[in-house]
Formats: structure tokens, C-alpha cells, sequence
């Protein structure tokens, strides 16, 4: 998936918006919930690569990243309940879909 595509799934979920959170950084997305206005997504250019940031279960985190290259602790973000996904490299879009879905579920409460 790229940065359009993660962005246009992310406001087919139920009460979702799209927010530029940082001054002068046009390039840095952050999906929101409308209703308590918290990230569960943020999309960001890092050493010339697109990063997605997502929130995990712990537990989860520990194994996506012992199994997936692509998936990172979180950059600039708590590395215990979020990981980065680098959406550069050779992601599986299912599993991207599913990260985003349970973001969305973890930070929705």
C-alpha cells in the first residue's frame, strides 16, 4: 500500500478524518476518530521512506517484529503499544488493512 491508498482505507472506517496536526509539515498525515479526536494512524516520510505508525496490542507488537522486515518499533511514538510500519518496502496489504483495523478498534474507547 502507499500513503494514498493507507489514507483513503483509513476514512472508509466510521467517523474518521484526516488532520495535518504539524506546523509547515505538509507531508505528515495523522487519520483520527471523530468523536475523541485520537490518532489511530500517522503516516510520515522518514530517511526517504513512507512510515506508518499504528497501535498494537504489546504482546503483538513483540511478534510482528520478530517476523516482518518491515515493521519496526514505533518511530518517535511509545515503542510498547505502537509499531512503524514501512510502507516502502514490500508490505503485505492484508496485514497492513488488519493493523489499521486494530488501531482503529484499540484507540476508538
Amino acid at each position: 500500500m502507499n500513503k494514498e491508498e493507507v489514507i483513503k482505507y483509513c476514512l472508509e472506517l466510521p467517523g474518521t478524518f484526516e488532520d495535518h496536526p504539524f506546523k509547515e509539515d505538509f507531508v505528515s498525515v495523522v487519520l483520527k476518530h471523530k468523536t475523541n479526536k485520537k490518532w489511530f494512524a500517522l503516516i510520515m516520510e522518514v530517511k526517504g521512506e513512507t512510515y506508518l505508525n499504528v497501535k498494537t496490542e504489546p504482546a503483538y507488537s513483540e511478534l510482528l517484529r520478530a517476523n516482518y522486515d518491515y515493521i519496526i518499533p514505533a518511530y518517535h511514538m511509545n515503542k510498547e503499544h505502537w509499531n512503524t510500519i514501512i510502507l516502502s518496502k514490500n508490505c503485505d496489504r492484508s496485514l497492513v488493512e488488519e493493523l489499521l483495523e486494530q488501531s482503529y478498534e484499540l484507540t476508538r474507547k
